[in-house]
């Protein structure tokens, strides 16, 4: 069942509202934000990337 052209064009004008609403709220982080959000994505992608190696390394160890 398609939508009519009136509920589809509410709702991109909707969606583009709303998304013209989001950008003016964000901000540019400064350099000190920038660099502690830098520092715990590494973090996190080094964690996951140390609980991956150890189940490869029992994987291979195991059988």
């Amino acid at each position: 069942m398609e939508e009519q052209p009136e509920i589809k064009q509410s709702k991109v004008k909707r969606f583009l509202k709303e998304t013209r609403r989001v950008l003016h709220i964000t901000k540019k982080p400064n350099k000190t934000e920038y660099t502690s959000l830098v520092k715990v994505t590494g973090l996190g992608i080094a964690i996951i990337g140390v609980i991956g190696f150890v189940l490869f390394l029992m994987k291979q160890l195991l059988w």
